[in-house]
């Protein structure tokens, strides 16, 4: 089982991770972005594979209100076969922010075996803010199984009208299903950054 990793990104920050998983060897990283209202948050992660049977697991969630910026921008090379890779990013957006995921997954065509999937979520919030996603495959080999994904959305009329009719107050409403969309993400990290992520989601409201 991988050693998790949490990364967290706060105010204005650039940051570039170079990976190289080993054979045999897991890795996952979680990557947590808070901009705060004007902060830009430029995040570049490249991953190779340096032996059969390695694997990478990469998650992210970044919450960007005011007029902040935050781009990812995610690259894994599967140079070797039999190897495995997954990510999944989640944004949320406010108010004027700008958010960007640009990821790439490729794979050679002698890398049989590769398992590679590649999902980004974002939530708008108003119609000022902005979200773009750009989720790539170059796949040259066969015998593989590779995937990728974005979606776009806004928080449930439905639901919030469950909730408010069962006597939720509408902020009540809303923060519990960002709370919802972030929590795949959130699920097991330390209670400090959790804490720090849902004081940075209430401010979006």
């Amino acid at each position: 089982m991988a050693n998790r990793e949490v990364i967290l990104l706060r105010g204005d920050e650039l940051r570039t991770l170079e990976i190289t998983v080993g054979a045999g060897q897991a890795r996952e990283l979680v990557f947590v972005a808070l901009p705060g209202e004007s902060g830009v948050i430029d995040c570049s992660v490249s991953v190779s594979f340096s032996g059969e049977g390695g694997d990478c697991v990469l998650s992210g969630l970044y919450l960007a209100g005011g007029s902040s910026r935050v781009n990812f921008t995610v690259n894994v090379e599967h140079g070797v076969p039999r190897c495995s890779s997954s990510q999944l990013f989640k944004g949320i957006v406010a108010g004027r922010a700008r958010t960007g995921f640009f990821g790439l997954i490729r794979v050679p065509e002698h890398c049989i075996g590769t398992e590679a999937y590649q999902q980004n979520h974002n939530l708008l919030l108003g119609d000022d803010c902005h979200a773009q996603s750009l989720p790539q495959l170059e796949i040259y080999a066969d015998d593989v199984r590779c995937s990728h994904g974005a979606t776009f959305g806004r928080l449930g009329d439905e639901e919030l009208f469950y909730m408010r009719s069962r006597g939720i107050p509408e902020f009540e409403a809303r923060r519990l299903q960002m709370t919802a969309f972030a929590s795949e993400v959130l699920e097991g990290l330390p209670e400090d950054i959790v804490c720090q992520a849902l004081e940075a989601l209430e401010s979006l409201l």
